[in-house]
Order: structure tokens, then C-alpha cells, then sequence
């Protein structure tokens, strides 16, 4: 057994490093260290210079070198202590953190509101998942009750359209509300709050919902909702909701994809959520029948700039959904 244990100890022993290789190691070492400060040293003193034909100027140097030894020992900050940028090393840093050295300018979701929306009204979606056994108490409620509230408004508080799903989330209706501008939206609401018949309608319905919810949205200005019109058929509502950020770039693409499908089927509305929730856009379409809407949506693949319209908008998608409505008897929208 020792001399087992003596064989094993000098098979797997590790020989100490010879002289020639510790001073091998050492010079290495060495010349690696010399030329990281070699670098270093060359993309400051580059990051120091200004550009070609330009000087710095005495607000950014200071009248005098205790005034720019002082910023450089603060790091280049300024009178208010906001960090300075330091030239090509503060991009190289930037863009390690950050990806790039500049950020493209951000519209704000109100900027988008301004740019995007036709901006004359504002529209209320409204859905109501019903209690299957009260769906025929629902229809009659609601049927006397909407065609009342847009009378006593004056016209102030419009229905676009009441629908019924057909394919897709059953039991669900839907109502589309229009107001004139956020104004004319806060003016029927007090109105409403204040109406004894309104609010008894509100008693009644609750207790016949599952769920319902709203967003407060706007159309998109290139695609005006339809005006009440009794066209027949059916109703495809599509509700697509986008990654953030995306809302600019789906209008650019879709202000062109329209125009290759309405030759083929009816757009009644298109439009953004801005309150509610958000990043949600709604595009609804009318067809005779379910076998028209094959052949339409068929028929705009062969139309230049539909198949772009999809490959651009496709990539913007987080999921989306698309329910056959049926108008109700009452609805503007037929």
C-alpha cells in the first residue's frame, strides 16, 4: 500500500514552474499592462481634442487652467453639477450601456393622440360579457334603454353601433359611444349621473354581467368611422394588441394597407385606446357573409403593398383577436 500511495503521488503531482517560465510569465504580463495604458492614454488624449476648425469655448474650459483643472478633477461636470460628456469615451461607454450613443427623439402617448387621431370626437368601447340566463332580459333592457339615452342627449351622445358576438367571445356585447371631444364626453357623464332613469337602467343591468369595461379611444385620422348606415351582413371586429412603442409606426403602415382593402370589402372604423386599457387598436370591417370575407382578404394578397403591410405589422403584434359581430335592432350600424 506505501508503495501504491508513492507511485500515485508522483503521477499526479504537479512539477513547480522552472525559472525560464516564471521570467517567460512576468515579461508577458509586463508588455500586456504597458500597452492597455498605451491605449487608454491614446482615446483620452483623443476624447481631450476638439474637432478640426473648432475651439472650446471659455463657458466650457473655464478663463483660466485652475478652472479646467478643477473640471477635470470633478469629471467634467458643469456649473450645476449635470455630468458633461467626455467625447469618444463617454460614446464607447454609452454605447457599451446603452447600445447607442444617441436615443431617437420619443413621442409621448398624448403626442401620438395629436398626430394619429382625426381629433373631432371621441369614442367610448364598451363590452359586456352577459350571465348566459339573462342574456334575453339583457338584449330587451338594453334595446329600450340606449335608443332613450341618445334622444334626451340632444345628439350630444351618439351610438355608432351595437353588436352582438357572433364567432368568438360569446355572450359579449358590444357598444360603440360617441361623444364630441373629452368635453363633450364629461358633459353627458355628469348629465347621466344626475338622471334617476339612467341609473335605475344601471341597478338593473349589473346584476345581469359577468364583467364589462371600457376604453376611451380615438379615430384614426386616416380611416373616419362610418355614419349610420344599414349596410346588412356581418361585422368583423379586430383588436390587436401592440408591443409599446409601436403605435406611430402601425399607423404609417396601415394608412397604406387600407387603401389595398377597401378595394375588396367595407372599412366602417378603425380606432387607438387612450384610456383604459392601452396599446389596444380596433379595426372593424363589414362583409356580406363569411364566404365574401374569404374571398376579399384572399383577393388583397394580389393587390402591391398589402403583403408589405403585413410583414411590417406583424412583428408589432403582442397577440390580437378577431369576433363576427351581428348589429342589434336598435343599433345605427346595420
Amino acid at each position: 500500500m506505501a508503495l501504491l500511495a508513492r507511485h500515485r503521488t508522483r503521477l499526479f503531482a504537479v512539477a513547480p514552474p522552472t525559472p525560464a517560465f516564471v521570467k517567460a510569465s512576468r515579461t508577458l504580463s509586463s508588455s500586456l499592462q504597458q500597452q492597455h495604458l498605451r491605449l487608454s492614454a491614446r482615446a483620452f488624449s483623443s476624447a481631450k481634442e476638439p474637432p478640426q476648425g473648432q475651439h472650446p469655448s471659455a463657458k466650457d474650459t473655464g478663463s483660466s487652467g485652475a478652472t479646467s483643472d478643477k473640471n477635470s478633477a470633478e469629471g467634467g461636470n458643469s456649473k450645476d453639477g449635470a455630468a458633461k460628456p467626455l467625447g469618444k469615451v463617454s460614446g464607447i461607454v454609452n454605447s457599451i450601456l446603452h447600445g447607442s450613443g444617441s436615443l431617437p427623439k420619443v413621442l409621448s402617448q398624448e403626442s401620438w393622440g395629436v398626430s394619429l387621431a382625426r381629433g373631432k370626437y371621441v369614442h367610448e368601447l364598451q363590452k359586456h360579457r352577459i350571465r348566459p340566463e339573462r342574456f334575453d332580459d339583457y338584449v330587451q333592457l338594453v334595446s329600450e334603454a340606449f335608443p332613450r339615452m341618445v334622444k334626451e342627449s340632444n345628439n350630444r351622445l351618439r351610438l355608432t353601433g351595437s353588436w352582438l358576438t357572433e364567432i368568438g367571445e360569446l355572450d359579449t356585447a358590444v357598444h360603440i359611444w360617441e361623444f364630441d371631444g373629452y368635453l363633450g364626453h364629461a358633459q353627458e357623464m355628469d348629465r347621466l349621473r344626475g338622471d334617476p332613469t339612467y341609473q335605475k337602467f344601471l341597478k338593473n343591468l349589473r346584476p345581469m354581467l359577468i364583467s364589462r369595461d371600457n376604453q376611451i379611444c380615438l379615430e384614426f385620422a386616416f380611416w373616419k368611422s362610418r355614419p349610420p348606415v344599414d349596410l346588412g351582413g356581418i361585422y368583423e371586429m379586430r383588436t390587436y394588441l401592440l408591443k409599446p412603442g409601436n403605435l406611430l409606426e402601425w399607423e404609417t403602415n396601415w394608412r397604406r394597407g387600407l387603401e389595398c382593402r377597401r378595394q375588396f370589402c367595407e372599412p366602417v372604423g378603425a380606432w387607438f385606446s387612450q384610456l383604459g386599457e392601452l396599446n389596444y387598436v380596433h379595426h372593424m370591417w363589414n362583409y356580406p357573409d363569411l364566404e365574401t370575407r374569404k374571398k376579399t382578404r384572399e383577393q388583397a394578397w394580389k393587390v402591391d403593398g398589402w403583403a408589405e403591410t403585413v410583414y411590417n405589422t406583424v412583428r408589432l403584434i403582442e397577440r390580437m383577436e378577431a369576433n363576427i359581430l351581428l348589429p342589434m335592432e336598435f343599433s345605427s350600424l346595420k
